[in-house]
């Protein structure tokens, strides 16, 4: 009985592998994609670890958005 539970755990380590590898592959190429059309670009973001004053200009605009709420 407790054979079967260790051959089980086994498969399930190796489906889970496979499934972990192929959502990281899946993420690297996303990030390269859109890297390479032009909606993101990552290289700004790295240096985003460097330019961490409060006086450095942000990286992206941001629309504020109200819905009428009050903070």
């Amino acid at each position: 009985m407790l054979e079967i539970f260790i051959e089980f755990r086994g498969y399930l380590y190796f489906i889970a592998t496979i499934f972990l590898v192929a959502f990281l592959y899946s993420y690297v190429y996303y990030m390269y994609k859109a890297q390479r059309e032009g909606t993101k670009d990552y290289e700004k973001y790295a240096r985003l670890a460097l330019d961490d004053s409060i006086l450095d200009t942000p990286l992206e605009a941001r629309e504020n958005k109200r819905d009428g709420r009050e903070k």
